[in-house]
C-alpha cells in the first residue's frame, strides 16, 4: 500500500509541473495567435488609410470589427508564468511586475479599436483615419513598453 501511494505521489510530483508548463505554453500560442490575427486584419487596413490599396468599406468595417472583438481576447493569453521562461516569447517581464499599467494599455487598445469599428460602420474614409491612427498608437504605445525588440 505504501509503495502503491509513494508511486502515485512521485506520478502526480511529475505530472503537475508538466501540466502547468503545458498551460503556459498553451497561453503563449493562444496570445501570439490573437495578435496574428489582428495584425492579419490591420495591415491591409493601414494601406486603405494610406492610399495604398483601394478602399473598399465593407472590408474595411469587417477587419476593423474583427480587431475590436479581437482585443477582447488578448489579455486572457497572459497568465502567470507564461513569461519568456516558459517559452519563446517577445513579452517583457514587466507585463508581469507592472499589471495594472499593462491592464490600462490593454484597455487603451480595445477602446481604440471598438471606436473604430463603430466609425468604420459610416463608411466615410477621412472620418476613419484619425481613429486608426489612435487604434495604432495603442498598438504602439503597448509594444515600446512591455515587447522586446
Amino acid at each position: 500500500m505504501k509503495t502503491t501511494l509513494a508511486a502515485l505521489l512521485l506520478g502526480a510530483t511529475v505530472f503537475v509541473p508538466a501540466f502547468a508548463d503545458e498551460a503556459q505554453e498553451k497561453a503563449i500560442e493562444y496570445r501570439q495567435s490573437v495578435f496574428t490575427v489582428v495584425g492579419w486584419n490591420f495591415k491591409p487596413m493601414g494601406a486603405m488609410v494610406k492610399g495604398e490599396k483601394p478602399y473598399n468599406a465593407a472590408e474595411f468595417q469587417r477587419m476593423a470589427e474583427n480587431i475590436a472583438f479581437m482585443s477582447k481576447l488578448a489579455t486572457e493569453g497572459f497568465i502567470p508564468g507564461s513569461d519568456a521562461k516558459a517559452g519563446d516569447t517577445e513579452a517583457k517581464d514587466d507585463i508581469w511586475k507592472k499589471p495594472e499599467e499593462f491592464k490600462s494599455k490593454m484597455a487603451d487598445f480595445e477602446k481604440a479599436s471598438a471606436e473604430l469599428a463603430l466609425a468604420s460602420k459610416g463608411g466615410d474614409l477621412n472620418a476613419i483615419k484619425p481613429l486608426f491612427g489612435k487604434t495604432a498608437e495603442t498598438c504602439k504605445a503597448c509594444h515600446k513598453a512591455f515587447r522586446k525588440d
